[in-house]
């Protein structure tokens, strides 16, 4: 059997508007649809855009109320430094001005007087406590402050005496030296 190469054209009757009305009928019902369609994106699309909006200004404004809120925080923050500072540098100021106030009673002292206090110190003992004692009591404790200026006195001659043999040569600086 053969087969021809050429291919037969097949021609099918045009048909013409109004002809067939079935036809018609499906286009008709066709571009309706689509015309529901489209109408019906775009009305969910200015929807959806009403609704982004609507989304975007919650959002907004809840960054806004939050920025204000946090405002509020750092302004309450800072009013509570501020009075802290001032307190603080009140009560700094009155530390400082009795700082300033035992200084200048300590310097106003002569150095007998400073090594008194030191060695009723030493003693575990106030100057009021000292003041409050019965007479005999602070005799003794006055004979014990005596004795003990007279050893310190004697402690600084021996150093000075020292000093002057060394002529203000360190022995133990020179005993050094010379090892080397």
């Amino acid at each position: 059997m053969l087969v021809s190469a050429k291919q037969q054209a097949m021609i099918l009757p045009l048909k013409r508007p109004g002809e067939d009305p079935t036809a018609e009928a499906a286009s008709g019902l066709r571009s309706a649809a689509l015309q529901a369609l489209r109408d019906n994106i775009q009305a969910q699309a200015t929807q959806g855009s009403t609704q982004v909006q609507e989304s975007i200004t919650g959002q907004a404004t809840q960054q806004v109320n939050a920025a204000a809120a946090i405002s509020d925080n750092v302004d309450e923050a800072f009013a509570k430094t501020r009075v802290q500072l001032q307190t603080t540098a009140s009560s700094a100021s009155e530390e400082t001005s009795s700082a300033l106030m035992e200084f200048k009673d300590y310097m106003s002292k002569t150095p007998e007087e400073r090594l008194r206090d030191s060695i009723l110190e030493e003693m575990g003992i106030t100057e009021e406590e000292y003041e409050a004692m019965p007479p005999e009591k602070q005799l003794a404790v006055g004979q014990e402050i005596a004795q003990r200026m007279q050893d310190k006195a004697a402690m600084a001659q021996v150093e000075k005496a020292q000093d002057s043999r060394t002529d203000g040569k360190n022995p133990a600086t020179d005993m050094f030296l010379a090892s080397l």
